[in-house]
């Protein structure tokens, strides 16, 4: 549980510590005071064995643990001698994730890093959110979690923490819609032509952030905000017909909230994750961060336009996922890992993503609702099965 006193260094475990969501929370930890003012209960990553040892020595982790169980020995001789435990594969995350901590910052991507998270927030620990998903495909599991836990969920995605910010609590009776804006990704501009013979190489060149290829090349398709309006629903307990999308390509405005009284509040700032995880390390407090201020007299002009569907077809898949309820995030989401692992490999076309997607949640619209974490699995592991098959049709197709 968080029994931390007020003079005591803050506790802080790392799920995903070698990713970018990582990174730049080590970064943010080394400027507001590194081992002076942080503890590191856990500390996880994958593949990156060197990186990870050395974040774990660096911060002075508890317990370091690799999401592959092959890397056991190399992580354990990396830091031998060093008094640090080690561990490996999924029982180790979960291990980590219950770890005595104040603040778990969630960033293992897919659905790895529910159950590490899940035992996070049944401990009582406050959760910095940055895994999608955790409440695209568990959403109800895992809010009830959180308020079982009593920890408190932060948002760490620029748009849902953007909305954190400009959410007034006493104002929630008042709110009319969530505008949660895109920045459009390197297609914004492309036909569809143009688009189905896009690369995975070109897909992960983001204008505006600096990510990993499976979360740019979401960002490209625009999976990320489909993912993202299912994540609004269950973060701020609005209807799905209250989410909104707008493509704002500057990426300075991160996302806004209307009101009833036709009041608009936005959140602005420089394109740089740091701001949204420094917002969550510091909360309830705001910490001098070294984030870019903005210029306004130079920024000039700032765009909006809508978002082309039909280009776009996440969007719409989204609001289906919503409108059925049950278990079709869960099954979105898994379908949309298969078909972007394809994409990466050279199976499918960009566009063919989405058709996989759309064809993996018509079958399995059965109107299961998850009553446990199993229930979850079962449909990930069904969506997977529905969606591999499509790819391996596609394939043949293609041949």
């Amino acid at each position: 549980m968080n029994n931390s006193s007020p003079t005591s260094k803050r506790r802080i475990s790392i799920l995903g510590a070698t990713g970018s969501i990582g990174r730049n929370t080590l970064d943010i930890m080394n400027h507001l005071g590194g081992r002076d003012a942080f503890e590191v209960p856990a500390i996880t990553g994958m593949g990156n064995i060197e990186l990870l040892a050395e974040q774990a020595r660096q911060t002075g982790a508890g317990f370091a643990v690799t999401a592959d169980p092959g890397r056991y020995a190399d992580l354990k001789a990396a830091l031998a001698g060093s008094g640090i435990e080690t561990g490996a594969g999924p029982a180790a995350l979960i291990e980590a994730g219950a770890r005595n901590t104040d603040l778990l910052i969630a960033g293992i991507v897919g659905i790895a890093g529910l159950a590490p998270t899940l035992a996070a927030a049944a401990n009582g620990a406050d959760i910095a959110l940055a895994n999608k998903e955790c409440l695209v495909s568990a959403g109800d599991l895992f809010t009830a979690a959180i308020t079982r836990g009593g920890g408190k969920l932060l948002p760490v995605d620029s748009e849902h923490n953007a909305i954190f910010q400009v959410l007034e609590e006493d104002q929630r009776h008042a709110v009319e819609r969530i505008i949660l804006t895109a920045s459009g990704g390197p297609f914004r501009d492309f036909t569809r032509e143009q688009m189905a013979a896009v690369t995975p190489e070109v897909a992960a060149a983001h204008p505006n952030w600096s990510m990993g290829i499976k979360i740019s090349i979401d960002s490209a398709s625009m999976f990320n905000k489909a993912l993202e309006m299912i994540e609004a629903r269950h973060l701020f307990g609005v209807k799905p017909e209250q989410i909104e999308v707008i493509v704002h390509p500057q990426s300075i405005i991160h996302s806004m909230v209307g009101y009833s009284d036709g009041s608009v509040l936005a959140q602005l700032g420089a394109p740089d994750m740091r701001h949204a995880i420094g917002y969550a390390i510091s909360h309830p407090r705001r910490a001098n961060l070294p984030i870019e201020r903005l210029d306004f007299a130079r920024l000039a002009r700032l765009d909006f336009f809508a978002p082309d569907e039909n280009r776009f077809p996440a969007l719409g898949l989204a609001r289906t996922a919503m409108q059925r309820g049950g278990l079709q995030g869960a099954v979105l989401n898994g379908a949309k890992e298969c078909a972007l692992e394809a994409f990466i490999a050279g199976q499918v076309g960009f566009l063919e993503m989405a058709d996989i997607v759309a064809t993996t949640m018509d079958k399995l619209d059965d109107g299961r609702m998850a009553q446990t974490i199993d229930d979850v699995y079962a449909a990930d592991r069904d969506a997977r099965d529905v969606a591999n098959t499509a790819i391996a049709g596609a394939a043949r197709r293609a041949v």
